[in-house]
């Protein structure tokens, strides 16, 4: 008697995306978390059985589960309980000052108030905040107001003082201490920004597990399955890696996460992994070391990103070199040598070339094909950057996003004709270099359909449309953020797509994501149901 595989679960009825080259499907079977089977209706009808579950898509669009390849799972967590100052919750100085007070009458006396998401930019007084606004609307409690980027924070009188920062103060070398006539106006860049952090509260092992916890289940409401947590180690050193094992161990770990492993001097975490083990592959499928992360310069909104030209209207500021050459070498060819794959910060065309050099030189010395070192967010890079990434076997990692978010600031910062060419998706594309996505959440929202948006259209949330031979198709957009988010990670034969033998990672949408106006893309697109192994994690429907 033959023996008969029956599915544990099927979902049929729908526009099922199983991948670039795949395409589309009715219907797919799914036995012990993975993909059996992908087909007609009538093809996984063979293989229901009396325990089988099946579920109606009504026609519906799925894909493989979204790969947010370059977020911050533990800051988006924890910054879901600050006082939110993104241009829509607050834009205008004022509407912001109102916020911060308004958390500052229900906060305790001399606690922290901490705020995320400005954009001077978007501001209606085009500028920072300054010390002196911040200390009129909150007098009484240490106040960090951070800029979306993450780069650059204000600070007020009394965060200043509890941090014993004065006009004194040495500059630390990679940061940035602002000062007006002479006195501290309360702006911190880059590493600057260390000074103040030595005063807050450290972070406790359950508020890190409850930050990986609600960050995990608002992803998995958008359809995103895996991410790359960008720089675990960031908040609060090497304990982050026991706190990602307890929420892994007490079923308290939402999604999958590959993890990136802060380097940079001073407060590296790699040591200490390396002394435990955790080398690059080490860990299991829900939760995997991944890389080793430097940052080798700022954001350029802020105007901290190195550029080998100036900034517009700032002759003498081509932004922030965080670490010398040699240093940057060093670590590189260290880490490398050890076996770790590398995913280090570099937006500004003065960073990659650095940051290339560092790979190069590495690659060299001790030659691995298939290392796959990245570049995040790579906004700027030129041709001849591109060639020796394409040569070396470098990926680049931006969010595109950006592009929608802070696309107009590119342009203000830069002038239209760097601006608009920023993160060259479609030529990288094209190269065939697998460029994936991300959010950098919560530098930008993780709701993935802005960013598909701007990876179809090029167009800033303002309208404005960038240099439009860096537009994908649909295919390729959804390639970006499942395939190839996959392959940087070298997880391309586990997750990604929607075939025999491949985890059942699944999102399904109300909007069909490659046959609606995009418009709807942006403004009408919700995430109904999530899979993850097979198991419905996520159901709005």
């Amino acid at each position: 008697m033959a023996f008969q595989l029956h599915a544990d679960l099927i979902l049929h009825n729908g526009r099922i995306w199983r991948g670039r080259e795949e395409g589309i499907s009715e219907a797919v079977a799914i036995w012990q978390g993975k993909v059996l089977a992908t087909g007609s209706d009538a093809e996984m009808a063979s293989l229901k059985g009396p325990q089988t579950k099946v579920i109606d898509l009504e026609g519906r669009f799925a894909s493989p589960g979204l790969i947010d390849n370059h977020l911050h799972l533990i800051s988006t967590g924890i910054t879901m309980g600050w006082v939110d100052a993104t241009p829509a919750a607050a834009p205008t100085l004022a509407a912001l000052m109102e916020k911060l007070a308004e958390r500052a009458a229900v906060t305790p006396k001399g606690a922290w108030v901490r705020a995320r998401g400005y954009d001077q930019v978007k501001l209606d007084v085009g500028r920072h905040p300054t010390r002196e606004e911040l200390d009129r609307a909150v007098p009484d409690h240490p106040v960090l107001l951070t800029r979306a980027c993450g780069h650059v924070a204000i600070a007020n009188s009394l965060a200043l003082s509890l941090a014993d920062v004065t006009e004194a103060t040495p500059v630390p070398d990679g940061g940035v201490i602002g000062t007006t006539d002479g006195r501290l106006n309360g702006f911190l860049a880059e590493n600057a920004q260390n000074l103040i952090k030595t005063a807050i509260p450290e972070v406790t092992t359950e508020e890190l597990i409850d930050g990986i916890e609600r960050a995990g289940r608002y992803l998995l409401s958008l359809g995103i399955t895996s991410c790359m947590d960008a720089a675990v180690g960031q908040l609060a050193g090497f304990a982050e890696i026991q706190a990602y094992e307890m929420a892994k161990l007490s079923g308290r770990l939402p999604v999958r996460v590959w993890l990136t492993l802060l380097g940079d001097p001073g407060v590296s975490i790699v040591e200490d992994s390396w002394r435990a083990g955790l080398i690059s592959g080490a860990g299991d499928d829900m939760l995997r070391v991944g890389a080793v992360k430097i940052f080798l310069d700022g954001s350029a909104g802020g105007r901290t990103a190195w550029m080998s030209k100036p900034y517009l209207g700032e002759p003498d500021n081509i932004g922030v070199q965080m670490l010398p050459d040699a240093d940057v070498e060093a670590i590189v060819k260290s880490c490398h040598d050890r076996g770790y794959q590398m995913a280090c910060h570099a937006i500004g065309d003065g960073a990659i070339e650095q940051l290339i050099t560092a790979y190069e030189k590495a690659l060299a010395g001790n030659p691995d094909p298939d290392r796959r070192h990245r570049i995040e967010h790579c906004g700027f890079s030129s041709p001849e950057q591109d060639r020796r990434m394409k040569a070396a076997g470098i990926l680049p990692a931006p969010q595109m996003a950006f592009i929608h978010d802070f696309g107009d600031s590119y342009v203000s910062v830069l002038g239209e004709e760097r601006g608009k060419a920023s993160y060259q998706i479609g030529t990288w594309m094209r190269m065939g270099l697998k460029p994936s996505t991300g959010s950098d959440s919560p530098v930008c929202s993780p709701d993935p359909f802005p960013n598909l948006h701007a990876m179809i259209t090029r167009k800033t949330g303002k309208g404005t449309v960038m240099v439009e031979a860096e537009k994908l198709s649909r295919e390729e957009a959804l390639q970006a953020y499942t395939e190839y988010g996959a392959y940087s990670q070298k997880a391309e034969d586990v997750k990604g797509r929607l075939v025999p033998g491949q985890w059942a990672d699944i999102a399904v949408f109300d909007n069909d994501l490659l046959e609606a106006p995009a418009d709807t893309i942006l403004s009408g697109t919700r995430c109904l149901m999530t899979l993850l192994a097979g198991r419905v994690v996520h159901d709005a429907r």
